[in-house]
C-alpha cells in the first residue's frame, strides 16, 4: 500500500482483497503474493519492475525481514521474529474471542436445519445437519450475525396420518399398516399415549385418530428435542407447519400472490413461475379442486420469516430436495423480495461402515440408523467432528472402527490430544512456578518450527471468515488438524520446560506463551464445531 502511494499510484488499482498466501515450500518465505502481476498492467509497469519496487519498500518496512522477487513478478516475504511474535500476543490478549470478526455485523439470519418429520427418530441425514447446521450457526454468529436457529415441524399432511395409524395399530397389537412406520419406538410411543389417554382406543374412530395424531407428534417431538440437546444442538424456534394452515396464513398468502400477479391461472389451477428461477417446470400452488399444494405452506412460511425481519433465510435440506432451490427463490420473488435473500444448502447421504461393511440395522428404528445409534457407537465429539469434517455436498462414509481408535489415525483424537497435551504442559509449568507471560520476549521464537506454528495460528481468523462466507464448517476442522500437526512437529524439536535444576530462561517464557496461544486457538476452533476441548486424555 505504502509503495503504491510513494510511486504516485492510486489505491483503486488494488484488488479487493489483496491475496497473500503461505507458500507450500517454506524456502520461498513466510508469505507470498502475486500483487505485482495483478496490477502491473493498470499502472503501466512491467510486473517484475513493479515487484522490485515493492520489494525495496517492503524490505525497509518495520516487521519485514526480507522481500524477494521470484519468477515474473511474485513477491516472497519473510517476517521479522518479533513481528511474528505479535501474533502470539494478540491471541493471548483476545482469548476466546480470537478469530472472531464483524463481516456479518448487523445481518439477521434465519438458519433452518434438521426439520425432520416428527414421525421417527433423527436419522443419519438429519444427524449430519444437526452437526453441520449447529456449527454453521456458531460460525455465522462469530462473524457478527444475529442468528435464529429454527426447526420446521412437518406436522401437517399424509405422513402424520400414517404415523397416527401406525400408533393405533401398535396400541391394538396389530401389524403396522403397509404404508406405515415400524420399529420399537412406535410401540413405545403408542404405550405412552395409552398411559396418558387410557380410554383412547374406545373413542370413535375420528376422535381416536386425532388423539393418537396429536399426542404421538408431541411425544415424538419431545424425543427429538431431547436427542438433539444431548448431541449439543439446540434451537431458538420450533415452527409448526400445521399452524400456517390453522391460522389461515396459507390461504392468505395465496390470495396475496394472485393479487400481485405472482401466480397465473392455467388448467384450472394456480401456478408459480418457478421456471424463471431455474426450475424444470412451474409449480402448482392451488390445485384445481381448490386445495393448496405443499409449496403453498412453504411460501407462507417464507413470508413469515421475512415478516419477522430476517435479511437472509438459509435452508439446509436433504439430497432429494434440489428442486426446492428454484421454488424458494421464486417464492421470495413472488413475495416482493430479492431471491438472493434465500439460500438453500443441499446435504448428501451418510453411510456407516464397520469392518469394511455397511451398517444398516438400528435397534429402535428397524432398518434406519439414527442419531442415537451413531452416538452410542462413537460418542458425541467423534460423531460431530466427523460429520463436520467433510463438505456436505459429498456422500460421507463414516468408518466406525477408525473413530473408536485412540490414535493419531482418528482425526478428532489427533486434534483433541494436541489440546490435552498443551493443557498438560501448562499444568506442569504451574507446578514449576511458571505462568504464561504476555510480555515475554517473543522475538526469541526463531526456530523454523516455531515460525510455522505461529503462522498457522495467524491463519485462524481468515479460516473462520472464509468458512462462514462459503457456509463450509469443514474448513475449520481441516485447519485444526493442520494446527495440531504444526504443534506436534514443534513439540518434537523444541523443549519448552526446564528439566532438573535448570532455570527458566526468556526462551522458556516465550515458548510457554506460544504454547498457550496454540491451546487457545485449538479450544476456540473446537468450540465452533461444538466439540469439547479436553484437558486430559
Amino acid at each position: 500500500m505504502q509503495v503504491l502511494t510513494a510511486r504516485g499510484l492510486d489505491h483503486s488499482v488494488l484488488p479487493d482483497p489483496v491475496t497473500i498466501e503461505r507458500p507450500r515450500n517454506p524456502e520461498h518465505g513466510d508469505y507470498a503474493t502475486n500483487l505485482a502481476l495483478q496490477v502491473a498492467k493498470k499502472v503501466g509497469l512491467a510486473p517484475r519492475e513493479l515487484a522490485e519496487a515493492l520489494a525495496a519498500e517492503l524490505t525497509a518496512a518495520e516487521g519485514i525481514a526480507s522481500a524477494e522477487v521470484a519468477g515474473p513478478g511474485f513477491l516472497n516475504l519473510r517476517l521479522a521474529a518479533d513481528a511474528q511474535g505479535e501474533l502470539v500476543r494478540r491471541v493471548l490478549s483476545a482469548g476466546r474471542d480470537y478469530g472472531r470478526g464483524d463481516a456479518l455485523a448487523g445481518t439477521r439470519i434465519n438458519l433452518e436445519f434438521v426439520s425432520a418429520n416428527p414421525t421417527g427418530p433423527i436419522h443419519l441425514g438429519g444427524t449430519r445437519w444437526a452437526a453441520v447446521g449447529d456449527a454453521l450457526g456458531r460460525l455465522l454468529a462469530a462473524q457478527g450475525a444475529e442468528i435464529t436457529r429454527e426447526y420446521y415441524i412437518n406436522d401437517a399432511g399424509a405422513q402424520i396420518d400414517r404415523f397416527a395409524r401406525s400408533l393405533i395399530a401398535a396400541a391394538l397389537g396389530e401389524p403396522a399398516p403397509e404404508d406405515g412406520y415400524a420399529g420399537s419406538y412406535i410401540n413405545d410411543i403408542a404405550a405412552e399415549v395409552l398411559r396418558k389417554e387410557p380410554s383412547a382406543l374406545t373413542k370413535p374412530e375420528d376422535e381416536r385418530h386425532a388423539i393418537f395424531r396429536q399426542a404421538g407428534v408431541s411425544l415424538m417431538l419431545e424425543e427429538i428435542k431431547r436427542t438433539l440437546h444431548e448431541f449439543g444442538t439446540d434451537f431458538d424456534v420450533f415452527f409448526s407447519e400445521a399452524s400456517l394452515h390453522e391460522s389461515g396464513s396459507v390461504a392468505e398468502v395465496v390470495e396475496r400472490l394472485k393479487e400481485a400477479g405472482s401466480l397465473y391461472f392455467a388448467d384450472d389451477a394456480w401456478w408459480l413461475r418457478s421456471t424463471d428461477h431455474g426450475d424444470d417446470k412451474d409449480r402448482v400452488v392451488l390445485k384445481s379442486d381448490g386445495t393448496p399444494a405443499y409449496i403453498a405452506a412453504d411460501i407462507a412460511y417464507l413470508r413469515d420469516k421475512f415478516e419477522r425481519g430476517f435479511d437472509l433465510c438459509i435452508y439446509m435440506l436433504g439430497a432429494d430436495h434440489h428442486g426446492y432451490i428454484p421454488r424458494l427463490k421464486a417464492a421470495a420473488a413472488g413475495l416482493g423480495h430479492d431471491p438472493g435473500a434465500v439460500e438453500v444448502l443441499i446435504g448428501q447421504l451418510v453411510n456407516l461402515v464397520s469392518g469394511g461393511k455397511p451398517v444398516r440395522m438400528s435397534k429402535r428404528a428397524g432398518n434406519v440408523v439414527t442419531l442415537e445409534d451413531l452416538v452410542e457407537a462413537v460418542g458425541v465429539d467423534a460423531a460431530r467432528y466427523e460429520l463436520c469434517r467433510y463438505s456436505v455436498d459429498s456422500i460421507l462414509d463414516i468408518d466406525l472402527d477408525l473413530l473408536r481408535k485412540h490414535t493419531n489415525e482418528n482425526p478428532v483424537f489427533y486434534v483433541q490430544y494436541a489440546h490435552a497435551r498443551l493443557a498438560s504442559l501448562q499444568r506442569n509449568a504451574a507446578e514449576l512456578g511458571l505462568r504464561t507471560q504476555a510480555d515475554a520476549d517473543l522475538g526469541l521464537l526463531t526456530h523454523p518450527r516455531e515460525g510455522d506454528l505461529i503462522r498457522t495460528i495467524g491463519e485462524f481468523p481468515t479460516v473462520l471468515r472464509k468458512a462462514a462466507e462459503l457456509r463450509e464448517p469443514h474448513r475449520v476442522a481441516r485447519y485444526l488438524e493442520s494446527l495440531a500437526s504444526a504443534y506436534h512437529k514443534f513439540y518434537d524439536v523444541a523443549r519448552v520446560l526446564p528439566q532438573g535444576d535448570e532455570e527458566a530462561t526468556p526462551l522458556t517464557h516465550a515458548r510457554l506463551a506460544l504454547c498457550e496461544a496454540a491451546r487457545q486457538v485449538l479450544a476456540n476452533g473446537l468450540s465452533l464445531l461444538g466439540v469439547s476441548a479436553p484437558e486430559r486424555m
